[in-house]
């Protein structure tokens, strides 16, 4: 087992294709409005999963815009981190782990919650305004050409994707955690050679597009191992596990065999875990987090993190970075009068994990209040049984002001038919005031179904976004 982290490299001198002249001209942003203007031109698939027009999957555009840029992805150790549920907890949990080891960590992340600026995050911090349009200046200013090697303008995600592999370049971070969008194999993401390929687990999600069958999910996301990739594998299905294992790699762990959960305990403001690697025990680390699943996504980071350095970590860093460890979104207390959670969880087998963390170890005598919202072309009906959708003592129906919303009188009548007390309110703030009154000071409130609905809710409680 070979460590990959080195020491910190100077910073990046601009090794920038020298281009040709070309009929457009380059547009340079001055402003954050500018740049969020800009960026909003672009295709942006989030808003459009499930629709008709689905272009065949390519990384031209994206291997043309990183070739531009001098393919600054190159240039940094990066750990990739791929799976169905939990790929954004064990982003941020390692990314707090190599940090706490004293190196300078960037990590790109998808959707946002907050800010657009939260896509790019150098120590889990979002860069700041002026860090942000830089970042897109530079892919503007080439755009022009990849057009012209292409055919086609750059869509959001790559723009995105591409910013950051130049911003943490030019900021010389010392590794990338890079999360990919969906899937893997096709994801823009995937212009790299990792040195650590984590896969956290295969599941039903974007079938329409991945699928059909997890199979097809599992080669898709295994796709982001390479020959010299330390793969750390959290799919325990056999057949599927089989799939990712007959990639080239270089090395691979999988859970239960080489890691795991040996001892998992509810805490006061946590839980209270043991793990396991390859390199030995790591006992009564404090997750500041709800939710027992929480503690494999800590495990497979832990794992990750000692195949990144080819060493075990000492159990007193890994406490340290776990006790700054924020998860926004997942099941993420924001208020205590009324108990408001929010939860990104939108497909079931994320729902069915929320539903054991709330009616288990927040169990109450009275039943909790949901706020739910949901994307098409999810089956909300299936997220809404697996959350055990009949066990809260009111569901508030709402949408989430995206394309992609299903509209909530629509959502409403769906849920309405199996047999829970359903009411209508059409925007999340609405939702969230009518769920207060409903609790009251006592109560209970859930607001789940998307990581939009998510993101609307924080802002209106804590006033996150802009």
């Amino acid at each position: 087992m070979t460590a990959v982290a080195s020491a910190r490299p100077p910073r990046r001198a601009r090794h920038r294709r020298k281009l040709a002249p070309t009929n457009q001209l380059p547009t340079h942003l001055a402003t954050y409005a500018e740049a969020t203007l800009w960026l909003q031109e672009h295709y942006n698939l989030e808003q459009h999963l499930g629709g008709s027009a689905a272009e065949p999957p390519s990384l031209q555009r994206m291997h043309a815009l990183m070739g531009m840029l001098g393919n600054p992805q190159r240039e940094i150790p990066a750990i990739h981190v791929t799976g169905t549920n939990g790929k954004g907890s064990t982003s941020r949990m390692l990314v707090g782990l190599i940090a706490a080891t004293g190196l300078d960590v960037g990590s790109y992340t998808s959707p946002h919650i907050d800010t657009v600026n939260d896509r790019i995050m150098i120590a889990n911090q979002a860069i700041d305004d002026v860090s942000f349009t830089q970042a897109l200046s530079e892919i503007a200013e080439v755009e022009p050409w990849v057009i012209e090697a292409t055919g086609e303008r750059p869509s959001y995600f790559e723009v995105m994707c591409a910013a950051a592999y130049n911003w943490f370049a030019a900021s010389a971070v010392d590794v990338n955690v890079i999360e990919v969008g969906m899937g893997g194999k096709w994801d823009a993401t995937n212009v790299i050679d990792a040195e650590v390929a984590v896969i956290t687990n295969i599941g039903p999600d974007h079938m329409e597009i991945i699928g059909p069958t997890l199979t097809d999910v599992a080669e898709e996301k295994s796709g982001i191992i390479s020959a010299q990739s330390h793969v750390i594998n959290g799919e325990t299905s056999e057949q599927l596990a089989e799939i990712i294992a007959g990639k080239q790699h270089r090395d691979i762990w999988h859970r239960h065999q080489h890691f795991d959960v040996l001892e998992n305990r509810l805490a006061v403001g946590g839980r209270l875990v043991d793990f396991v690697t390859p390199f030995g025990r790591h006992e009564e680390v404090f997750l500041p987090v709800n939710g027992a699943y929480q503690a494999q996504n800590a495990a497979t980071a832990v794992a990750a993190a000692e195949a990144f350095f080819g060493r075990q970590l000492d159990t007193a860093v890994i406490s340290e970075a776990f006790h700054q460890l924020e998860l926004p979104a997942r099941f993420e207390i924001v208020q205590r009068e009324p108990m408001i959670i929010i939860d990104g969880a939108h497909n079931p087998a994320a729902a069915s994990v929320v539903a054991e963390t709330l009616f288990e170890d927040f169990a109450t005598n009275e039943p909790p209040v949901l706020v739910i919202g949901a994307n098409k072309p999810r089956d909300p009906l299936e997220f809404f049984n697996a959350l055990r959708g009949p066990q809260f003592s009111r569901v508030i129906a709402t949408a989430a002001d995206w394309p992609r919303a299903i509209p909530a009188d629509e959502l409403g009548q769906t849920l309405k038919n199996s047999g829970a007390q359903v009411e209508v309110s059409p925007t999340v703030p609405e939702a969230i005031d009518q769920a207060i009154q409903l609790a009251g000071d006592g109560g209970t409130i859930l607001v789940a179904g998307s990581l939009y609905v998510a993101s609307e809710a924080r802002s209106q409680l804590l006033g996150t976004s802009r």
